[in-house]
């Protein structure tokens, strides 16, 4: 099994959702981010005055696959998320050692 960590625009969230769910994807654990990569932030501009927002508001995106699955993931994730401009976001993949549903006991791919 693979983890799959992916900090992508907050918006693109549903579209993402939506491409993991057509794979058959069961679950997913989002967390609400803040950092910075290559851009380092940004500047914007309100009432007339301009200032440097130096955190990034981004999505974090957990997902646990069958080793079977990654690649149709990463592809469905990566699309999914893509504008084509600075800032689309990045994604990691983890080995799991194992996993254990609590409440059946039940563990490996068959958690999934």
């Amino acid at each position: 099994m693979k983890l799959i960590i992916a900090f992508v625009r907050p918006f693109k969230l549903e579209e993402i959702r939506e491409a993991l769910s057509e794979i058959g994807t069961a679950g997913l654990t989002v967390t609400d981010v803040k950092g910075f990569g290559r851009q380092k932030g940004h500047t914007e501009i309100y009432r007339g005055a301009e200032y440097v927002v130096d955190f990034v508001p981004k999505i974090k995106l957990e997902v646990a696959v069958p080793d079977d699955k990654l690649d149709l993931a990463l592809d469905s994730i990566a699309k999914a998320a893509r504008t084509g401009k600075i800032g689309d976001g990045k994604i990691f993949v983890t080995e799991l050692a194992g996993s254990k549903r609590i409440r059946t006991g039940e563990s490996g791919d068959s958690v999934l």
